[in-house]
């Protein structure tokens, strides 16, 4: 009977990243990785030989992350095509002006705005109905009727 023991292969390389006994660990280094996918392949041998496979994508970023306004993946456009391109990185210096990604409002967002807005307009116009137990109130009634003033107390002199 072997010992249990591990060997990782980074992509198609023939030549593991690791060949040791269990249990161990393993340091990928992805800044000498290009950009992009990837994939780990874990080799695992217990002590009677049987062999386990384990297959682990992954996806590499270490330039700037790019954003692109105006084409989804899989989207059938015609015509001239407008689009807004922007790259951010961690190590670029901070410039307020660069700060948000300009990108359009997506539809879902004005369909909630119209949304809550109707909701404001209904809930306006149905909450003004007054109770009949107010209505005569100083507060919802008429406004009071406004009487002449009243003369004064001194006898006038012919």
């Amino acid at each position: 009977m072997s010992k249990p023991h591990v060997r990782v292969y980074l992509d198609n390389d023939s030549t593991p990243v690791i060949d040791h006994e269990l249990p161990t660990q393993l340091s990928v280094d992805t800044r000498k990785l290009a950009d992009g996918p990837h994939r780990l392949i874990i080799r695992a041998e217990d002590q009677s030989g049987t062999e386990g496979v384990e297959e682990i994508p992954f996806h590499v970023q270490n330039g700037p992350g790019i954003m692109v306004g105006g084409l989804h993946p899989g989207s059938t456009k015609r015509g001239v095509m407008h689009l807004t391109v922007d790259a951010f990185s961690a190590d670029d210096p901070f410039d307020p002006r660069r700060a948000e990604a300009r990108r359009e409002i997506p539809t879902w967002v004005w369909v909630l705005f119209l949304a809550v807005i109707a909701w404001i307009i209904y809930y306006a116009a149905t909450m003004y109905v007054i109770p009949p137990q107010y209505r005569n109130t100083p507060t919802f009634g008429p406004p009071p009727a406004v009487s002449a003033p009243a003369a004064s107390a001194a006898p006038a002199t012919p």
